[in-house]
């Protein structure tokens, strides 16, 4: 802004043309108050426009209240209250001058002692019927006629006394004008000594604060930590302006750090639903606009306010800035699930799986497209066509199969025999690593036992599970006599326990991991079960 400001100057000066000077004059106008309203805090910013509206349209003392209002609780803004101040002696407002250092020692800034100690040259070198309003001054002569048994006439004290009356004796005058005085600055020294309390307890906060202003190149971490225990200590301490002035200090230096966006919109929940409305909509259209998180907040909130088409467009937006977040794509769905709209959810999933770059992410939104249509729509033959049609996308996915395998166990067992079969058969005959396909056939031959309707059936699901197991113990031999690589090497080495360790988990509950978007196939099964020691080896 300061550069644009210098350029425009410097055109209106080498104009010398009255109209151009004044556009000029109105368009630096324009220019600093965008720039004030998009910084407010910004001290010099403040006192580069209220040195220009002097020069220019002489109305600087509105702007200068203004300033005091905006960034006055400022650690820093000593500069801004010093020029409020100065604005107002040369007015001659002396009692606004007083009023103004009544508000300025009981901030907590940097020059608080400095201001103390010129509000005690201001008293000292002005009457006090000058400083204080009318109502105050006579206040103050009661009190202090009270307390030294004075009366000017036969009444009860202080009822004729006007502001400003001459007394004959000088000596008592002068008394009564160095006893008012004391008492002036004696009035303010609590709230000074409570202030200095105050900067006392910010000041290590204050001095670890190395660089307040905006940059590309990261904060280091003691410089987020400062800022973090700062604004800690400020939401225990402070007011809600000192707090919130506090958090907009620390957005200039921090706008870049998505968690101190999202701990001044949780701050302000418990304050103002419009104030968290603009701090998600400031990070989310200014600062962070590709950062998923703050969106997904910000769109959780405006749903819980019952904005459903705000929070719809927020998630779409920030979907249309950075494709392929698998977190985003679900949370339109389940914003949608959740409001009874499940045909334009299952269209989302549906969408996901068509545009999808790998087999591996069609295979996951595949799993949640069937788990949407089986638990909502309660429709199985849907669910079973969704990941069957995905098995013949991605064959080795065992994910897939442990998937359908859950679906079929749903039903009826009896009835639904022939289908689980089918999965296993599937399962064991496809490409994937022969650990996993021992696991699948482990678990057929269990099945079989545990719910099968035909004995033969048994008996052939455990010879072609024996053959499998000779299968790899071949492999083995070759591997160890250096033939051949062993067939688990050639793939994912953590398919085979994955899913065999899935298989022996029982109820096959494969969506404890689903929102690991970065980890959509990786489990953690416990010991795969040896069935061979329910059955004999084969004699060889």
């Amino acid at each position: 802004f300061q550069g644009t400001i210098s350029h425009s100057e410097d055109q209106g000066c080498t104009r010398g043309e009255q109209n151009i000077v004044i556009y000029y004059q109105k368009t630096l106008s324009q220019v600093y108050r965008r720039g004030l309203q998009a910084i407010p805090l910004s001290v010099d910013l403040w006192l580069h426009y209220i040195s220009f509206l002097k020069e220019t349209l002489d109305n600087s003392n509105a702007e200068t209240g203004h300033s005091v209002l905006a960034a006055g609780t400022d650690f820093r803004s000593d500069r801004l209250w010093e020029t409020y101040i100065n604005w107002q002696n040369e007015s001659g407002n002396l009692v606004e001058v007083t009023a103004i250092y009544d508000r300025i020692l009981g901030i907590p800034t940097q020059l608080y002692s400095h201001h103390f100690q010129r509000f005690k040259d201001h008293v000292q070198n002005h009457l006090p019927k000058d400083i204080i309003c009318t109502e105050d001054f006579m206040k103050l002569r009661r009190e202090l006629v009270v307390k030294n048994s004075h009366f000017d006439n036969d009444g009860p004290p202080g009822d004729d006394v006007e502001p400003g009356i001459d007394l004959n004796d000088p000596a008592q005058i002068v008394s009564e004008i160095e006893n008012m005085r004391h008492r002036i600055i004696e009035i303010r020294q609590e709230t000074h000594n409570h202030n200095e309390n105050e900067v006392s307890r910010r000041w290590t906060f204050e001095e670890g604060i190395k660089r307040p202003y905006f940059h590309v190149k990261p904060l280091e971490k003691a410089q987020l930590k400062n800022w973090k225990d700062y604004l800690d200590f400020e939401i225990e301490n402070g007011t809600l302006e000192r707090v919130v002035v506090l958090f907009e200090r620390c957005l200039v230096a921090c706008a870049l750090y998505e968690d101190f966006w999202i701990k001044y919109a949780k701050y302000m929940e418990n304050h103002s639903n419009e104030g968290v409305r603009h701090v998600y909509s400031r990070a989310c259209t200014v600062h962070l606009c590709k950062k998923p998180m703050v969106h997904l907040l910000w769109a959780a909130f405006e749903e819980q306010q019952g904005n459903i088409n705000e929070a719809r467009r927020i998630l779409r937006s920030l979907e249309e800035s950075v494709p392929g977040l698998a977190m985003v794509r679900l949370r339109r769905v389940s914003l949608e699930r959740r409001h009874g709209n499940i045909d334009e959810a299952g269209f989302l999933l549906q969408d996901a799986i068509k545009n999808s770059k790998t087999p591996s992410e069609a295979s996951f939104y595949a799993v949640k497209l069937a788990r949407l249509l089986f638990k909502v729509e309660k429709s199985l033959s849907k669910a079973r066509k969704v990941l069957v049609e995905a098995i013949e996308r991605d064959k080795e996915s065992t994910k897939l199969y442990l998937n359908l395998l859950e679906l079929e166990y749903s039903a009826e067992l009896k009835l639904n025999e022939e289908n689980i079969l089918n999965c296993f058969d599937k399962a064991v005959s496809s490409s994937m690593p022969i650990e996993t396909r021992i696991a699948f056939s482990q678990r057929k031959v269990e099945f079989l036992e545990d719910f099968g309707s035909e004995v033969k059936r048994l008996m052939v699901a455990y010879d072609n599970h024996q053959k499998l197991l000779k299968e790899q113990e071949s492999s083995k031999r070759k591997a160890e006599n250096g033939s051949e690589e062993p067939e688990g090497k050639k793939h994912r080495p953590d398919d085979a326990s994955l899913a065999s360790t899935q298989m022996m988990g029982g109820d096959l509950q494969a969506n404890q991991a689903a929102y690991h978007y970065n980890a959509w196939y990786q489990y953690n099964y416990p010991t795969p079960w040896n069935y061979g020691q329910y059955y004999p080896p084969p004699p060889t």
